[in-house]
């Protein structure tokens, strides 16, 4: 089958040549590093749409009326997306206190011990195999960049990324995609002519839908197998879903 005209890895395989040609490769290399909010935003989404679907199903299972979903539903998505949204704000800040905390140490020793450092240099692209000349003209490059030594040292050394996230940032996309999202499951309430029932089912298509879809565009965003990644989502989103029925008919039971 390989060789023929339409073949998929053929074409894939073109595809990787072009990419690696000489003059891509050097513009992607200059390229910043690829934000994170991306995976900010896909926190808040699933978390904000199982937060809100977690209560509708509770609330279906203990008999609440609409307007119980609607209050509490609402209530959890503003107090909890800001929760969300200040923890990762947090969680953020920490790791570029790290960055700039690493970053200090490095710059202080390499101008009190810049022996010492250079060994270090040495130490590390030994342990990946490289010995004589070719080590120490390695080690002669790098340390001769200030900037180039205090980022290798921070890779090779802390395992810290030069990516550094925007804590604000973080935590407006975590939020914006906590409350956009998990407004999605309480939508059918709004919605008078419909049955608690109806309201119900409703809501369980939506969320489904909304965790498929999250899943697909994780899927497309880090070239992974997209449809994979859409049921894997889903198949998440209603175990937490289904576990928040379960406990609301047994508070319902139990409660009487």
């Amino acid at each position: 089958m390989e060789g023929k005209k339409g073949d998929p890895n053929k074409a894939a395989r073109h595809a990787l040549l072009e990419e690696h040609r000489p003059e891509r490769i050097e513009a992607r290399l200059h390229r910043e590093p690829k934000s994170q909010q991306v995976s900010d935003f896909v926190l808040g989404a699933i978390d904000g749409c199982v937060t809100t679907f977690a209560i509708v199903a509770g609330a279906f299972g203990a008999g609440f009326s609409e307007a119980v979903v609607l209050v509490m539903g609402f209530a959890n998505l503003i107090a909890d997306g800001f929760s969300m949204a200040v923890s990762n704000y947090e969680a953020v800040s920490v790791d570029r206190e790290q960055l700039e905390a690493a970053t200090r140490t490095e710059r202080q020793h390499i101008a009190l011990v810049p022996e010492g450092e250079r060994e270090e240099i040495r130490q590390i692209f030994h342990r990946k195999g490289f010995h004589g000349e070719i080590l120490e003209q390695i080690v002669a490059t790098i340390t001769a960049n200030r900037k180039l030594w205090i980022e290798t040292m921070l890779a090779e050394e802390y395992g810290i990324s030069r990516c550094a996230r925007r804590p604000l940032g973080a935590a407006l996309a975590t939020f914006a995609a906590f409350i956009g999202v998990g407004a999605i499951p309480l939508l059918p309430y709004l919605i008078q002519p419909l049955s608690t029932t109806e309201q119900f089912y409703s809501s369980t298509a939506l969320a489904a839908c909304t965790f498929f879809a999250i899943g697909l565009c994780k899927g497309l965003v880090f070239s992974r197998q997209v449809l994979a990644s859409g049921i894997k989502t889903l198949i998440f989103g209603g175990a937490a879903a289904a576990l928040a029925l379960g406990i609301g008919f047994c508070l319902r039971s139990f409660i009487g």
